[in-house]
């Protein structure tokens, strides 16, 4: 029985793969922790955000104030986890959201426009997306002020980055910024209820 040997050209070939293989999931981890950001344009597809409606039981410019406080003013306790004001200005702010996702913290930066009392956009810097523009726009009601959502999303490397933004950083967004909106809904109606009593 002849017992096979492994050569030198076999063992850098392994040692390569090997090397190759925790490279890419270094990559992979950075992207989705939101250090690495993929930039290039190739093949990129857009993908829609939203849009997403919810009626809160409180005039406008409390629910403004409610979005806008943890940005222009001091950050509440309950964010200081989840927010950082990297850069101050009077309409325009650089921030840092970290999401706890399953298992990790993602964390983008986005400068953050404000427009009283209607709107407020969101451009990305750096994420898991190499581009995303959202929008909060604030509509009065008689009985108090719709809050809508909507935004685009867009990712490289062809079906790779299509496949990607649908069905995983788009939804997993969408889902964020849904409870984000549904907790604004909370503080804005007791704060709302506070106010005209």
């Amino acid at each position: 029985m002849e017992i096979l040997g492994l050569g030198g050209v076999t063992w850098a070939l392994v040692g390569v793969c090997v090397v190759l293989t925790l490279l890419v999931g270094v990559m992979v981890w950075a992207w989705l922790v939101g250090r690495l950001t993929l930039d290039l344009g190739w093949g990129r597809s857009a993908h829609p955000l939203g849009p997403i409606e919810i009626a809160i039981d409180a005039p406008r410019d409390v629910v403004y104030d409610v979005v806008a406080a943890p940005y222009l003013g001091r950050t509440p306790r309950e964010l200081r986890n989840e927010l950082d004001v990297l850069e101050l200005g009077s309409d325009l702010v650089v921030a840092a959201h970290h999401t706890q996702l399953s298992r990790f913290t993602s964390t983008t930066v986005e400068s953050v426009r404000f427009e009283p009392p209607e709107r407020i956009s969101f451009l990305l810097l750096r994420g898991v997306a190499p581009h995303v523009r959202e929008e909060f726009s604030f509509e009065e009601t008689d009985g108090g002020t719709t809050f809508c959502y909507h935004g685009e999303l867009a990712m490289d490397f062809w079906i790779l980055g299509r496949m990607a933004g649908r069905y995983l950083v788009a939804p997993t967004w969408e889902r964020v910024v849904r409870r984000h909106m549904d907790q604004v809904k909370g503080i804005a109606e007791a704060r709302g209820g506070r106010r005209s009593a």
